[in-house]
């Protein structure tokens, strides 16, 4: 592999409920090992077709009112075309078209280049698929 290119997928579980995860953590040991001091960017992708990628301040109530809002947005009821898995679950299909399955990030000098308060989170609502990948990037 190139050292150009480095890339690793976490396993991440989310459980039987709506979830915020922070992978910050998980994005910097990543590239401690993948950047070294070198410039460049990380891609943060999900593949799944009922999560996302969100860059926000967790554990002062945002990553809540984040669920609180898609569960505004896109109510867990019998409204939606797709109806497979448990009722409601055509809202977890929609849900990537408003919190995207991937992030972008500048790293500068093998460090991600986030504002005070940011992270990197998998933003989940399905219950049904508590097992997620999260697909990590390093592009120098």
């Amino acid at each position: 592999m190139s050292d150009r290119f480095s890339t690793r997928t976490l396993d991440v579980t989310t459980g039987s409920g709506e979830a915020v995860a922070d992978l910050t953590r998980d994005c910097e040991a990543f590239l401690a090992e993948a950047a070294g001091s070198r410039d460049g960017l990380l891609n943060v992708f999900v593949p799944h077709a009922t999560a996302g990628v969100a860059i926000l301040e967790t554990g002062a109530g945002s990553d809540d009112d984040l669920l609180a809002v898609l569960q505004e947005l896109l109510p867990a009821d019998d409204r939606w075309r797709h109806r497979h898995g448990s009722p409601g679950h055509g809202r977890d299909h929609v849900l990537p078209a408003l919190v995207p399955p991937h992030a972008t990030l500048p790293v500068i000098s093998g460090r991600l280049a986030l504002g005070t308060w940011q992270s990197v989170c998998l933003v989940d609502t399905n219950g049904d698929n508590p097992n997620r990948q999260v697909r990590l990037t390093f592009l120098c």
